[in-house]
């Protein structure tokens, strides 16, 4: 079965006219129950295990899968069912908080950059530079801590801002990192569901942040943010795909769909050795058959 609608209708590869109500976080694009789902991901996973075996071997290109969302959109549980059938030795995966006194004394792109991942490698970020044009355009006052010029900090900043990240992101794919980023998008009532669910469930409470109840008062400020972001930042080269997050199992389904399609892409192969050595294998091949190794 394939789901290429799936990630086609997720994707935002010109973001000049996006509008983020067009995008329903309740959808799941006809598929019949959860089971048909759950059933496609395991093979989505399988799939993705082959191509990562592949992209390690050949160590040319590197993937870069970033992941933004607001609180409780299932982040987390993505990359674990996602991620589930990924060798550890070739992923990585980093979780951005708020930045320390050393991150604070580079630009904002600088954490992010130490931890992009090598060739034959996948490298996730859970949250990224992106929170600088979304946390912080929500809280400016974030920008104190930052220690900017005060003659840097003008209206014209997050315009720079979108143009920086741009500008990083198409030297990356220049570079041979692919691109692929990721907004869980969640509604507030879903959300509302289960942030309670942390406060109800015993097992959940470590989860539940009296922050998140902060933020999320601010939900329509973030989601102006998100949409800003969005249509600045998706480009041909590293488009947003914007995946409906109500849904857990629609979520996942979408993202290793869309992982496994842009991998296929790459035409992945296993090293093919010179004939001296394709030679010396045999030979070795042989001496061990005949037990004189």
């Amino acid at each position: 079965m394939k789901f290429d609608s799936l990630v086609r209708d997720c994707r935002v590869s010109n973001g000049r006219h996006f509008h983020l109500a067009d995008h329903d976080p309740a959808n799941t694009d006809g598929i019949d129950g959860k089971k048909e789902a759950i059933e496609a991901l395991e093979k989505g996973v399988a799939r993705l295990g082959e191509l990562q075996e592949r992209l390690y071997a050949q160590n040319r290109w590197s993937v870069l899968i970033i992941l933004q969302a607001m609180d409780a959109a299932g982040k987390d549980s993505t990359i674990e069912h996602v991620m589930s059938g990924v060798n550890p030795q070739g992923c990585e995966v980093h979780s951005f908080k708020s930045p320390n006194d050393e991150e604070l004394d580079h630009d904002f792109l600088w954490r992010c950059a130490c931890r992009l991942p090598r060739r034959g490698r996948i490298g996730i970020f859970n949250r990224s530079y992106y929170e600088e044009t979304l946390v912080v355009k929500v809280h400016p006052e974030f920008l104190d801590h930052q220690k900017l010029p005060a003659q840097l900090v003008t209206k014209e900043l997050w315009a720079q801002r979108y143009e920086d990240i741009r500008a990083f992101e198409r030297h990356l794919v220049r570079n041979g990192t692919v691109v692929l980023k990721f907004f869980l998008h969640v509604s507030r009532e879903e959300q509302r569901r289960r942030l309670l669910a942390r406060l109800e469930e015993p097992a959940k409470n470590w989860k539940f942040s009296a922050a998140d109840l902060a933020e999320r008062e601010r939900w329509d400020d973030y989601m102006a943010a998100y949409e800003e972001t969005i249509r600045q930042t998706s480009t041909k080269e590293a488009p947003w795909h914007v995946v409906p997050a109500d849904h857990k199992w629609f979520t996942r389904l979408v993202v290793a769909e869309a992982i496994t399609a842009r991998l296929k892409e790459l035409d992945l192969a296993f090293p093919q050795l010179p004939a001296a050595e394709q030679k010396k294998l045999k030979a070795a091949c042989t001496a061990l058959r005949a037990g004189k190794s």
